[in-house]
């Protein structure tokens, strides 16, 4: 049997390479690129941008007390001032609770519950802040 001749000899450019097989269709193992995801800087960034929001949050607190302070001590004042305390504290858990959750090798999303917690008290601070001003 000669080469020429096509016996059963294989074809010498596939030589030594593996038959497709199902394994090579679907592709990489989700689970073993779960493990070895490279996460970058993205959670760093993200850790870093919910610290200058409680940053934020606590200089405008730290703004309302001065305010209140200040000027003569009202009840309004003292109530706007309150609520300022109690909503910079609500946002202030959201925030040390994602920073924690980020920490993680591969964290999970924020939930739409912390999602609108920490929304609800920036606006809530922001219209505190603008009333004690009035």
């Amino acid at each position: 049997m000669s080469p020429a001749g096509g016996g059963g000899d294989p074809d010498p450019g596939t030589e030594g390479t593996p038959a497709p097989g199902p394994a090579a269709e679907e592709g990489p193992d989700p689970a073993a690129s779960a493990e070895a995801r490279d996460p970058g800087l993205q959670p760093e960034r993200t850790r870093l941008a919910w610290r200058r929001t409680t940053l934020s949050c606590t200089i405008v607190a730290v703004l309302a007390v001065k305010l209140a302070v200040h000027d003569e001590l009202t009840p309004v004042g003292l109530t706007g001032l309150a609520l300022s305390a109690l909503v910079w504290i609500g946002f202030l858990a959201v925030a040390h609770r994602r920073i924690r959750t980020l920490a993680a090798a591969r964290p999970r999303p924020l939930s739409h519950r912390g999602g609108l917690l920490a929304a609800g008290c920036t606006i809530a601070l922001a219209v505190f802040g603008a009333a004690m001003i009035w």
